[in-house]
């Protein structure tokens, strides 16, 4: 079986270090960088698995290296880890909001950290749990080989979370999902996060579809959502 490739950007080298001998002894090809510069670089050579990114950095900021990734084409399919020793509540959701597929802070136990690498790349390994093709709903219509979603012929730009999202709605009109059959089937089964991430990615959905006041996707209270019938 081939090896999984980890690109860890992070510029304190005693965590790279860590991360490095913890990782290789796992079976995972380890490539290590301290800036952006060099990152991109690497990126330019092989494109990894998965990205272990911190935030605070000599060179740049790494919501501005995730922000890069998630709006390039060839890059934004990769998971990301944000590791950081930034703890409040804000930086995570940030870090989620923008696209990450996990977040951890510093201090962390390295069991942890090989268990959500684990974790994000095997919910990762079968992005399209759907057969493709295209779905339409009203005015909304999601091209399914294309990734690509409309609102009355108007393309919109939407994370793979939230499409990811919105197909599940789509494809069962009316059908009640809780918080966590939502972390289940977009983050999961064994997803660390909180049910508050659902939240906070529907209404995000909301707001680039036009539907703030919940016309397509309603909160059903104490329960979840669903798709309006």
């Amino acid at each position: 079986m081939k090896k999984k490739t980890v690109y860890v950007l992070e510029d304190e080298k005693n965590i790279q270090q860590l991360i490095k001998f913890n990782l290789e002894n796992n079976g995972y090809d380890v490539f290590c960088f301290s800036t952006g510069k060099e990152f991109f670089l690497g990126l330019s050579r092989i494109i990894p698995s998965i990205i272990l990114l911190d935030i605070m950095l000599p060179d740049t900021d790494g919501y501005v290296i995730l922000s890069r990734l998630k709006s390039d084409p060839h890059y934004h399919g990769i998971p990301v880890i944000m590791i950081t020793a930034k703890k409040e509540e804000f930086d995570k959701v940030l870090g989620l909001e923008m696209g990450s597929d996990d977040y951890i802070t510093k201090p962390f136990s390295v069991k942890e950290l090989l268990a959500r690498v684990k974790v994000v790349l095997r919910r990762t390994e079968n992005i399209s749990i759907y057969p493709t093709g295209k779905i339409e709903y009203k005015d909304l219509v999601m091209d399914i080989d294309k990734h690509e979603f409309y609102r009355n012929n108007q393309l919109i730009k939407l994370s793979m979370k939230e499409f990811s999202l919105l197909e599940i709605f789509l494809r069962n009109p009316g059908k009640v999902y809780t918080r966590n059959q939502l972390l289940e089937q977009i983050w999961g089964f064994d997803y660390f996060g909180e049910s508050r991430t659902v939240d906070v990615h529907i209404r995000y959905l909301r707001m680039h579809i036009g539907d703030e006041n919940g016309r397509y996707i309603e909160t059903i209270r104490g329960m979840g959502y669903k798709l309006a019938e």
